[in-house]
């Protein structure tokens, strides 16, 4: 247990929002019940319902047992739990609310309260980011007006923004009231067991490090495919697209992960500094190579979902073919292919290696049916799998590709945490590595800005659902 895990409050705010509901509250009591959360903690949720502290317990108890009715397994811990829930009843866009959280804080319930350590959680709408910070920042509540002694804490869910220009105006607000090592961008991509693993998997084997670079791989794939639509989100789609929403986060995240220099040492720092580098050496899209780096995509249907414009040109499915400009990566392609309604719900890497530079065992393009690769399955399952060739049996020397495949769910018995249970913990250890920098934010965006501008008056091109996108995206797939 972190000596910094006791005598704390989160202040949630949107505290009946859905990922509070579905990921937030089942979190923390697990957290809670495994021992990670001791002392005099405190949780209080800001909400614009008028609710008293027991309504409050009482409805979020009630979505713990919707969402994760196998989480509870003893009563009186359960009650126990809650009774550490509190309620502030606030808008979020005026700050008379905030004088009232401020007291809050201070007294619980006529008692002294935790003060020293707070931890300001935004489960709400980005573009009420703002609002909140300055509002805490007018209140005495921002990272830079320590009334208590201790830290405080602000954990921002993405989008950071929805531009290079935004979200440099909302790192500028954020920043204003707290200091960068107070501020925990959260993707909760970078909270997956097998997206930790990446690290170790590169850096600890002897087999693999010394061939990680342009004289051994051909190229890399990261798939982040879903086989839904958009489902309710349909106003918040058509602002933001896919590109936006996914490949500006998740899926340079990823790449960043892969490509990234041995770091230093294992701190935030020096891990978030190389992922940085990447983020900064990525080549940028032109006029001139846009149409053999970019396929854009939408669902057919798309345009019937409820709030979706009847003439919508936003983008369901993309794929991009990036080059990272320095030493280790020069001249190899990294493909982001990312989509809405596709053939399966799965996100994976795939590192492909080079071929022999000699085939005795067939014609040359059979070395693309047997190339030795390396998978690392993020979701649903997650697994490590190698592919080589070998001989298959009979007279004839002809070649078949076959895997060796590590499972988590096989090896350890002990299932790992989740993504919300793992970075709750680092932002109360006020552990940074899995979050991401401001610099790293801006880099991502300027990268996607340049796809968006080189893109925008072309319209999507229609696939099927159940499909892999369109035809053309299997010709940047081919280029690797």
């Amino acid at each position: 247990m972190h000596a910094e895990r006791v005598d704390f409050t989160i202040v949630l705010f949107g505290a009946s929002s859905d990922l509070a509901a579905r990921k937030l509250y089942p979190s923390l009591y697990q957290l809670a019940r495994w021992g990670q959360l001791t002392g005099e903690y405190r949780i209080i949720g800001v909400g614009r319902n008028d609710l008293s502290h027991e309504e409050y317990r009482l409805q979020v108890a009630e979505k713990i047992r919707s969402f994760s009715p196998g989480a509870i397994d003893d009563e009186t811990h359960f009650a126990g739990f809650t009774g550490r829930l509190f309620y502030v009843m606030a808008d979020i866009e005026h700050i008379e609310g905030y004088f009232r959280l401020r007291n809050e804080i201070m007294y619980a319930e006529g008692k002294p309260g935790v003060c020293s350590h707070l931890l300001f959680y935004l489960s709400t709408p980005p573009d009420l980011a703002p609002h909140i910070v300055r509002n805490l920042h007018q209140a005495g509540l921002g990272g830079k007006e320590m009334s208590c002694s201790g830290w405080r804490k602000i954990v921002v869910e993405k989008p950071y923004g929805s531009d290079l220009k935004t979200a440099g105006e909302l790192n500028a607000v954020i920043g204003s009231a707290f200091n960068e090592d107070q501020i925990f961008r959260i993707d909760h991509y970078l909270g997956k067991e097998t997206v930790q693993n990446i690290l170790v998997f590169r850096f600890s084997n002897g087999i693999f490090e010394p061939l990680w670079n342009r004289h051994h791989i051909a190229g890399i794939e990261i798939t982040i495919a879903e086989n839904f639509g958009i489902r309710d989100r349909g106003a918040f789609y058509e602002h933001a697209g896919l590109l936006r929403d996914i490949i500006q986060n998740h899926g340079l995240q990823l790449l960043a992960s892969v490509a990234m220099e041995p770091p230093v040492d294992l701190s935030a720092d020096a891990v978030r500094d190389e992922k940085t580098k990447v983020l900064r050496s990525i080549r940028l899209v032109t006029p001139e190579t846009v149409d053999r780096s970019v396929v854009l995509g939408q669902y057919e249907g798309y345009r019937k979902e409820k709030q979706v414009d009847p003439d919508s040109r936003t983008e369901t499915f993309a794929a991009v073919r990036f080059f990272v400009d320095n030493w280790r990566w020069k001249g190899v392609p990294f493909l982001i292919r990312a989509g809405k309604m596709l053939a399966e719900t799965v996100t994976e890497i795939v590192i492909t290696f080079a071929c022999p530079p000699q085939n005795f065992f067939g014609p040359a393009e059979s070395c693309s049916y047997t190339a030795n690769q390396v998978i690392l399955r993020i979701q649903p399952e997650e697994t490590i799998a190698i592919r080589f060739g070998v001989k298959r049996p009979g007279e004839l020397v002809i070649t078949d590709p076959v895997y060796m495949k590590f499972d988590y769910r096989d090896t350890f018995s002990q299932p790992g945490m989740t993504p919300y249970h793992r970075l709750l913990l680092d932002a109360l250890d006020g552990n940074q590595m899995n979050f991401i920098r401001q610099d790293s934010v801006e880099y991502s965006w300027a990268i996607i800005d340049a796809i968006r501008e080189c893109v925008a008056d072309r319209m999507p091109e229609v696939y099927s659902a159940g499909s892999w996108g369109p035809p053309a995206a299997g010709e940047l797939k081919g280029s690797i």
